[in-house]
This record gives C-alpha cells, sequence and structure tokens, in this order.
C-alpha cells in the first residue's frame, strides 16, 4: 500500500512539476493582480483534476473499444514520458509540457486561461494522463489501491495549486537556473520510470 502511494506520487509529482507550471503559469498571467491569479490558480487544477480522474476511471474502457491493450499502452506511455524526460533534462520546450510560441500568442488574447493552456497541456499534459491510467491498471481492480491513487491525485493538485498561488515567491526564490536544476532532476527520475514502464509492457505482452 504504502509502496503503491509512493510510485504513483513520485510519477505524477516529477511529471506534473509544479515548480515548472509555477515558473510559466507567472508568464500566462502578467498584468493580473493577485486575486486574478488565485482565481486561474483554482480553477485550473480544479480542472485538472476532474480531467485526471475522469480519464483514471474512463481511459481503460476506451482503450479496450479502440482495440489497444494495456501492454501496448504501457510501451506507448513508456516511450512518450522518455520524451517528456528528454525535454525535462535538457530544459526545452516542445509542447509535451509546456505552451508553445503559438498557444503562449492565444493565451496572451485571452483572460480566461484556466481551461487552456493551464490545465490542459500544462498541469494535464500527455505525460500526466498517460501515468494516471498506467497506475490505476496496475492496481488490477483493487478498490483500496484505486482509492490510493485517487488522493494522490487530489495531494498533487493541492500542491500544484500551493505553487500557482505563491509562484511569483517560488520563481523568486529559485531562479530561472534553480527552476531549471529542479527540472533537470525530475527529469532524470522521470526517464527511470519511463523506462520501467516500457518493461512492463514488454513483461504484460510476453515478449520478454
Amino acid at each position: 500500500m504504502i509502496n503503491v502511494v509512493v510510485h504513483a506520487f513520485v510519477t505524477l509529482f516529477v511529471i506534473v512539476d509544479p515548480i515548472a507550471v509555477a515558473a510559466i503559469f507567472i508568464g500566462l498571467t502578467h498584468g493580473g493582480d493577485d486575486s486574478y491569479r488565485r482565481r486561474m490558480a483554482v480553477r485550473g487544477t480544479a480542472i485538472a483534476a476532474i480531467v485526471l480522474l475522469v480519464f483514471a476511471f474512463v481511459g481503460e474502457y476506451l482503450f479496450r473499444a479502440l482495440g489497444i491493450t494495456l501492454p501496448a499502452f504501457s510501451i506507448a506511455g513508456g516511450a512518450l514520458l522518455f520524451l517528456l524526460a528528454i525535454d525535462m533534462v535538457l530544459a526545452r520546450r516542445s509542447g509535451l509540457r509546456s505552451t508553445t510560441v503559438s498557444e503562449e500568442r492565444e493565451a496572451d488574447q485571452k483572460e480566461d486561461i484556466s481551461v487552456f493552456p493551464l490545465a490542459i497541456p500544462l498541469i494535464t499534459g500527455p505525460g500526466a494522463l498517460t501515468s494516471v491510467l498506467l497506475l490505476m491498471e496496475k492496481n488490477s481492480g483493487d478498490l483500496i489501491l484505486d482509492v490510493a491513487v485517487v488522493g494522490v491525485v487530489l495531494a498533487v493538485m493541492a500542491l500544484t495549486y500551493a505553487a500557482l498561488a505563491y509562484a511569483t515567491s517560488v520563481t523568486r526564490l529559485l531562479g530561472v537556473t534553480g527552476v531549471n536544476v529542479v527540472g533537470r532532476v525530475f527529469g532524470i527520475i522521470l526517464a527511470a520510470l519511463a523506462v520501467q514502464f516500457i518493461l512492463n509492457g514488454l513483461k504484460g505482452s510476453g515478449l520478454i
């Protein structure tokens, strides 16, 4: 039980990376007051939590309907997470875990950024969705473990909200270099997790 909770927490926290999201959040909400930033933070994290939880419980049935096996999804998800880890280690922006230039331009023209690009794709990107589904799949229908994963999702979203609410202080404290260092460390951890997902998928398919 404890191992499942720790594994789920580390996986989601590393992928969501609240500190990096907070740094981007500052740029997206420039010109807004503290009240506006808090409102966007609340809405963004709430929407992200709902999307993650819905995907956690519905995602498996969706893939079954499409004829996609869980081992195949585990391998594909691991590959995707590995690419995400490379982005984090190199501190580059590809759109997997951050907004692209065109997305930022669109966000500049919108007053409400809570859904896009904050909730999706900054907080709830492909990596987070993939990880939640894989974590739920590993529980094999165990209700207690499923509840534990749901609790972890809510805890990570709460920490993400805290990072956004105090984004100015966090980024001022760490600076650009500090944010990149944290991202690189998380990237190395995520790379190892991604490889494990791929190995699990290969094992589940009988290839190894």
